[in-house]
């Protein structure tokens, strides 16, 4: 009998150590507040971003090693711990949301299931909602003011007691920037009458003859953008919104932008290399104290709006300045990497930031590139593009080749520094959650899913998408949430470009999340920590512009955005323009000669005078009605040949 005693105790002594493993590990139960999705992505703690010191076992995980190319060109993950083909475990993404990765668990019943009808109808409502919730209390409360103070229902300006305040300066202007950049969401929602009001107010009261000194990025993106797109609006002759025609309309948002432009301007003088200041006064140009760094994204991201200017007044000077910059930073690249840094020097073209990555200070600067190309035909911006796509998968991309199958980690983009490739930190940004949404604009859309699902699996979490996440430690390193809408971006693109209803329940989580979480007394406030869910009195202009839209059409099948046959872009502050062939026309192409049209170094070595203001209508829609069914086909080719029939056809 002793022999049997001595097997039953090694037998619950074995028992015990598993035990004590499994919960010192963190194999076991999660000890915080979120049990029900713990982020757990089966890799080993590491004791040095850079890779210097020990990272555990032979390989390591895979996203701290750069991918190697194959024998044909593909990229390979370096052999890693992850599940072979098809096999679940750590490396599936059901794992990473809480499910195990085998079969179908809780979160695989939850969300792979049809989404009703009238529930569609239901959130379409919410998130029409929340914005009109939003949109009253600012115009009650806040206007003519940049922003609203949801907390205390007030108006927010610039802080002009603290020039340095940037986080409020680059951005509020004095020029009511909520109502100016809420006004194609108007539109798109419906709401004629409002956005008729809406109009009339800016023409008469906004003004940018002000003494404020701000970011050109921001005061392109969201003032001059969205002036053009509701003048686009406005001029459309088969007005798919219904009618948001305005009587005695006479062109004033283009008056209007325009002048804010050529308020913009001094920003690209005086510097040796081409990339503008980071800010100018709208009164008296570039301040005497200007700072000479500024980052990729805010020098590299003006051509959609200052290219659609150019070519709205048949002056190529808008485009002309915002192109330059592009191609100066484009020549900054490394020769080794091919990839950019995130802040540069604008006299000497030194990088003083050499981190590259997807999010801050680079994020818009690839996305314009794309989307530059799509509305104005330019094939060195999709070559240009092209190139930087091959390296940002060469070098910033880690873990497996596809998303649920093969060794290694699910894949993830990491910062790197940019001319050794080398890891430099091991934290993601909220902006990143972007670019799931432009891989679907290039056909990308397998990866696209995957991606998708990292920066969810983060929501699902806390309930928001923290501005800083580290991956290492699985865990925020910045905490606040100020309503970002890159996630509900790229939830929107994929929606459109799977019909899966997967997508639908992911927007009625983040719904949800916000109702509960961020609305307040007269709006919806900024969270300042997404674990205890404190706030913040303030409510960006971007929320209505864009999360708030974004969550609208997601649930609007019907919306003319979806169904009256024009094709669509939206630009990085959601606003919406037509792709027509009259945004392919160069106006001012009687004024080049020949042979000096182009020169290696610029593209255009002409530069006309301002003209007169000339009006392009722009009415016109493509030829061809887009196929129904195209979403049903295989993804990644319906993607790149609907692209491919944009510039063909216009």
């Amino acid at each position: 009998m002793q022999w049997r005693a001595l097997v039953l105790g090694l037998v619950l002594l074995r028992l015990g150590l598993h035990a004590v493993l499994w919960l010192v590990f963190g194999l076991g139960p999660s000890m915080g507040f979120y049990q029900r999705f713990p982020l757990s992505f089966g890799f080993q703690r590491l004791r040095d971003p850079d890779g210097s010191g020990p990272v555990g076992p032979p390989g390591g995980p895979s996203w701290l090693h750069r991918p190697r190319r194959g024998t044909e060109g593909r990229l390979e993950t370096p052999p890693g711990p992850g599940p072979g083909p098809g096999v679940c475990g750590p490396a599936h993404w059901g794992y990473a949301l809480g499910g195990g990765g085998c079969g179908l668990d809780e979160y695989e019943r939850r969300y792979s299931g049809a989404f009703p009808p009238q529930l569609r109808a239901q959130m379409r409502d919410l998130a029409r909602g929340m914005f009109v919730f939003g949109y009253d209390n600012y115009m009650a409360h806040a206007f003519p003011q940049d922003e609203l103070n949801p907390i205390y229902c007030r108006g927010r300006g610039p802080d002009l007691g603290d020039p340095s305040n940037l986080n409020i300066n680059d951005v509020l202007g004095n020029y009511s920037l909520t109502l100016v950049d809420a006004l194609d969401t108007l539109a798109i929602m419906g709401n004629s009458s409002e956005f008729q009001k809406a109009v009339k107010l800016v023409i008469n009261t906004v003004s940018f003859d002000k003494d404020s000194t701000v970011q050109v990025f921001e005061a392109t993106i969201r003032v001059l953008g969205s002036l053009l797109s509701a003048h686009r609006i406005i001029t459309d002759s088969k007005q798919p919104f219904g009618d948001m025609t305005i009587e005695d309309y006479d062109n004033e948002l283009l008056y209007m932008a325009h002048d804010l432009a050529v308020r913009l301007l001094p920003a690209f003088e005086n510097t040796k290399t081409g990339i503008p200041y980071p800010r100018v006064n709208l009164k008296t140009g570039v301040p005497p104290d200007s700072n000479n760094e500024t980052c990729t994204a805010g020098a590299g991201s003006l051509l959609v709006e200052f290219g659609i200017l150019s070519r709205l007044l048949g002056d190529s000077t808008f485009e002309w300045v915002a192109r330059r910059a592009v191609k100066a930073l484009w020549n900054l690249r490394s020769n080794d990497t091919g990839l950019l840094g995130n802040v540069v020097n604008i006299q000497t073209g030194h990088w003083v930031g050499k981190q590259s990555g997807l999010g801050a200070g680079l994020d818009s600067f690839y996305e314009y590139l794309l989307k530059s190309y799509i509305l104005f035909g330019e094939k060195e911006d999709l070559e240009m593009f092209n190139a930087a796509y091959q390296s940002i998968q060469s070098y910033l991309r880690r873990g497996r080749e596809a998303c649920n199958e093969g060794e290694g980690d699910p894949p993830l983009y990491v910062n790197v520094n940019m001319f050794s490739g080398q890891l430099m930190n091991t934290w993601i940004d909220s902006l990143q959650a972007f670019f799931p949404g432009l891989q679907v604009l290039i056909g990308d859309v397998e990866d696209a899913i995957c991606l998708h699902a990292f920066y969810y699996a983060i929501w699902k979490r806390y309930g928001a998408l923290p501005e800083r996440y580290n991956w290492q430690l699985q865990a925020p390193d910045v905490l606040f949430y100020p309503l970002r809408p890159e996630l509900v971006e790229s939830t929107y693109l994929l929606y459109q470009a799977t019909k899966n209803p997967f997508y639908l329940h992911v927007g009625m989580d983040i719904l949800q999340s916000l109702e509960k979480y961020t609305k307040v007394k007269c709006g919806y406030a900024t969270l300042h920590h997404v674990i205890d869910k404190s706030k913040e009195d303030r409510m960006e202009s971007f929320f209505l512009s864009e999360t708030c839209k974004y969550l609208y059409l997601l649930f609007d099948e019907e919306n003319p955005v979806h169904k009256s046959g024009t094709r669509y872009m939206f630009t990085t502050e959601g606003h919406i323009i037509s792709v027509d062939k009259r945004l392919r026309e160069l106006p001012w192409k009687e004024f080049f000669s020949e042979d000096g049209e182009r020169d290696q170094e610029e593209k255009f070595v002409h530069r006309p005078k301002s003209q007169e203001l000339r009006v392009i209508n722009s009415s016109s829609n493509c030829n061809r009605v887009p196929d129904e069914r195209r979403y049903s086909l295989p993804l990644k080719s319906i993607y790149m040949r609907q692209i491919d029939q944009m510039v063909g056809l216009i």
